[in-house]
Order: C-alpha cells, then structure tokens, then sequence
C-alpha cells in the first residue's frame, strides 16, 4: 500500500513537474548537441578556407591536396565561363548598339544626300531664273541693273533703283574670285 500511494502521488503531483522538467532536459541536450555541430562545421570550414587560401597545408595528406587542387580546378572554371559570358554579353550589346549607330549614320546620310540634291536644285532654279538667295531675300537680278562692287567685299552701295538689302555672307563671283574657298568650305554646292 506504501507503494501504491508513493506511486499515486508521484503521478499525480510529481508527474508533471518531472514530465515538463525532462522535456526541458531534453531540449537542453539537442540545443547544445546542435551548438557543437554548427561549431564543429564552422571550423571545418574556416580551415579549408585557410586551405583554398594556401594556409596550413603542412597538415593536409595527399588525398586532402588532390582534392584541394580539384575543388580549385572547378572553382576557377566556373568564375572563367562566369567571366566570359559577362563579356559575351557585353559583345551582343555593343554589336547591336554598333548596329543601331550605323541604321542611324545611314538614315542621316540619306537625309543628308536629300537635302544637298534639294539645295543643288534650288541653286539650279536660281540660276535658271536669275534669283540671289545669298542676299537675304530674292532679288531678281535683270540685265539692265549693273552690279557696282565697290567697297570692301561684305558691304555693297546701294543703286538709285535697288532696294535696301542686307547681304549676308559671299556672293557668288565673291566665292569663286576670290580665296575665300580655300579657308572656309561653303555650304551650297
């Protein structure tokens, strides 16, 4: 009966406090277990990290430095290929770059081209009907207004029947009479 009662309170006041204490034991025992694992893995890996640096070799046996040099051989082919698709991709980018610069060059080469035949015709109506354009308005030039150039090449008198106009830059027969062409190219063809 001693026994029994022993037994009974032992289940009924002890048990849970004895239960909830070996739980905590327990708990205890794999938190620390844990601990020691992660410890031992983080000096497993600061020595081969020491190992990859060239450190402490002197302990390493044969099989250890062959697989050293093997984990070396893929670590450093791994950052090439890395290395090298970086500047494959850098390549693509700047062949397409290069590509949309020379769209760009060839569509302003033909607009260039455009402009220059459009300026070469209107020189060529010029021509055909007697209109200066360098004088800042269109001036028909008739047979019966002679052209005095006196002065100093930039400012020209005015005639008793011309109107006021403000030349700016060469004329023509100033362009090709003078040296004026060999300092300075012109814009019109």
């Amino acid at each position: 009966m001693p026994k029994t009662l022993e037994r009974y309170q032992k289940c009924s006041y002890g048990g849970p406090d004895t239960a909830l204490q070996n739980k905590e034991n327990e708990l205890v025992a794999s938190s620390r277990n844990e601990y020691l694992k992660l410890k031992a893995r983080v000096e497993n890996l600061q020595r081969t990290q020491r190992n990859l640096l060239g450190e402490d070799l002197g302990t390493l046996g044969i099989k250890e430095l062959e697989q050293l040099e093997k984990q070396l051989d893929s670590s450093l082919r791994h950052i090439r290929s890395t290395r090298t698709q970086h500047m494959l991709d850098q390549l693509t980018d700047l062949q397409r770059k290069e590509q949309m610069l020379c769209e760009a060059n060839k569509c302003l080469r033909r607009k260039l081209e455009e402009s220059s035949q459009q300026v070469h015709g209107h020189h060529m109506w010029e021509q055909q009907h007697g209109v200066n354009l360098l004088l800042g308005y269109d001036q028909r030039q008739s047979p019966q207004q002679p052209q005095h150039h006196a002065g100093n090449g930039f400012f020209h008198p005015l005639g008793a029947a011309a109107e006021p106009t403000l030349q700016i830059g060469y004329t023509q027969e100033q362009l090709s009479n003078s040296c004026v062409t060999s300092f300075m190219q012109t814009w019109l063809p």
